[in-house]
């Protein structure tokens, strides 16, 4: 869709989706791989509802690099999880993420990260792709890293 902005990495795991599902799913477990982890060491988190299960929220206010906002589960399934994320500062926008499993083999996981948001004044000046692309890749590398340990 034209009004759409999409950003999509893969990282190829050696772990099961049912392995990887909980790691995503549950928002307090995303400490241990997250991107974004350590851009503000006194930033504060709160989290809300049942963890892994869908409604389930986690929300943060940081310094000026952190931001503030939340992320809420839509959908926990077998192939993946769906999460509602909401930004407030530094700027607002409101997008779709999607972690798609798809099962290689016995023993590895293709995941794929997806971020869906509609285009916004601030998107179309500024490339999401170059933005947020390289935040997808650490992540994944770091959800590789945590999950074949």
């Amino acid at each position: 869709m034209a009004d759409t902005v999409i950003v999509e990495r893969t990282e190829r795991i050696l772990a099961t989706p049912e392995r990887l599902l909980p790691m995503i799913a549950n928002l307090p477990r995303w400490i241990e791989w997250s991107p974004w982890e350590g851009t503000d060491p006194g930033m504060n988190r709160e989290y809300g509802g049942e963890s892994g299960t869908v409604g389930s929220t986690y929300s943060w206010e940081g310094n000026r690099k952190a931001g503030a906002g939340s992320m809420r589960v839509t959908a926990v399934d077998p192939d993946g999880v769906g999460i509602a994320l909401r930004f407030t500062r530094p700027f607002r926008s409101a997008s779709d993420i999607r972690f798609v499993l798809e099962q290689e083999g016995t023993d590895a996981t293709r995941v794929i990260w997806r971020m869906e948001s509609p285009k916004t004044f601030f998107s179309r000046f500024f490339n999401l792709d170059t933005l947020v692309g390289p935040d997808f890749e650490k992540g994944l590398r770091q959800l590789k890293q945590v999950a074949e340990s």
